[in-house]
């Protein structure tokens, strides 16, 4: 069940969008700038947006709006397609909903995306639009709330962002974020339904995936880059996230 990581993409401020096809796909709480659009195949898919969980099985999508939480789980398999894309490829449906997210993020698709959908920014466009048409006469959007604790959560998870390749601990984001420890880690398993060390180790997996994919380093390379202290703990928790060790899944993918 591969991870992979997409945070940063849609930070600048450009029109840009990436279309990616993912099998059996999982990914720890996060967030960012850009809009999610993200389309069950097969199988079956949950997503959790803002501690609302929707299961998404064939033809059923979401749409996650900039700087929600949210995170994916595969139970057994599933194919997918993700659509991230900046929010001034939207620009007027953006300027008009900036403030605001839905009641419920569902959408039913009636077909997949096709290569012609995404030949020229015009017909990216369309097809986008026609998504945040959907959401419109679907459901009632509400205005924005980031509460403290939501707040608080968006903290962790951007330092987890700079920070996982080096000593990480629930600990030592505490005194740099100068918050009371058993707060933080009430407060972010309430978010994530994961324990802080949990989710880093995760967060490093996804990392180690996406070097193993793209990059020629070594295994042990790559686990002492993602914040791995040794080879061993690395490959335990790889194949307890993926099911297959860094090889197998270098070999595969």
């Amino acid at each position: 069940m591969p991870m992979y990581f997409f945070e940063d993409h849609g930070l600048e401020e450009k029109q840009t969008l990436k279309h990616l096809q993912l099998n059996s796909s999982n990914f720890p709480m996060h967030f960012h700038r850009a809009f999610e659009f993200i389309h069950v195949l097969d199988g079956v898919m949950n997503v959790i947006i803002e501690e609302k969980n929707y299961t998404l099985q064939s033809k059923e999508a979401v749409l996650v709006f900039p700087n929600q939480l949210h995170q994916l789980t595969t139970p057994e398999t599933s194919k997918s397609e993700v659509l991230i894309f900046s929010p001034e490829m939207i620009g007027h449906f953006y300027s008009n909903y900036k403030n605001k997210e839905p009641e419920n993020n569902k959408l039913a698709v009636v077909s997949n995306i096709s290569p012609e959908n995404l030949e020229s920014v015009y017909a990216q466009k369309s097809l986008l639009y026609s998504y945040c048409n959907d959401l419109i006469n679907a459901t009632s959007f509400k205005e924005v709330t980031i509460s403290s604790k939501r707040k608080v959560v968006q903290n962790i998870l951007l330092y987890v962002d700079r920070h996982f390749n080096e000593d990480c601990s629930l600990k030592t984001v505490a005194q740099n974020l100068q918050y009371d420890y058993a707060y933080l880690s009430k407060t972010f398993y309430q978010y994530t339904k994961l324990t802080f060390t949990e989710y880093l180790n995760r967060y490093r997996v996804a990392q180690a995936a996406e070097h193993l994919k793209q990059t020629d380093l070594s295994v042990k390379e790559i686990a002492l880059l993602c914040g791995f202290a040794n080879l061993r703990t690395f490959n335990r928790n790889f194949k307890r996230y993926t099911l297959l060790s860094p090889t197998d899944f270098r070999r595969v993918s």
